[in-house]
């Protein structure tokens, strides 16, 4: 199995969309977490709405610290949002392979609810299709360089 940890700054959009999304996807095969370098202790609502429009669990998912994870082995870190990238993970993490995939954080959209769902959308659609890719490789075989070459990549392609 896999350890995946998605890190965002607060934990609470970005990273838990990503955490449901590659559980979801990558059932049996990838084991996800998320924290976040400074969270902000509650799940915003918005992401959790979005969970359930595309059938996913909504339980269970907390704001959490990165430093909870200083005994859980993780093999991929991926940053969500350019702040996180930024910051100096812990130096438990120094052995995973980093991967960033910046994504505009939906919880800053303001406007109409539609606006707001859509740019919710927007980053469950843009997560499901780069996880999506990067479960289509064959990560077990992949050196820790050819991964993080592989998996960077996958947020600079468009289809």
């Amino acid at each position: 199995m896999i350890n995946v940890f998605v890190i965002c700054t607060g934990n609470s959009c970005r990273s838990i969309l990503g955490e449901a999304l590659f559980n979801h996807l990558g059932a049996g095969r990838v084991r996800a977490f998320s924290a976040g370098s400074h969270p902000i202790g509650k799940i915003n609502q918005n992401a959790l709405a979005t969970l359930q429009r595309h059938g996913l669990a909504t339980a269970g998912y907390q704001s959490q610290s990165w430093h909870e994870f200083a005994n859980q082995p993780m093999d991929i870190v991926i940053t969500v949002c350019d702040n996180a990238r930024k910051e100096a993970c812990p130096f438990y993490l120094n052995k995973a392979v980093r991967v960033h995939w910046g994504l505009a954080d939906p919880s800053h959209v303001q406007g109409t609810e539609n606006a707001i769902i859509a740019a919710f959308e927007n980053t469950y659609r843009t997560l499901e299709v780069y996880i999506n890719k990067m479960l289509s490789q064959p990560l077990e075989s992949m050196s820790p360089a050819q991964l993080s070459i592989e998996l960077n990549a996958l947020a600079h392609h468009e289809d």
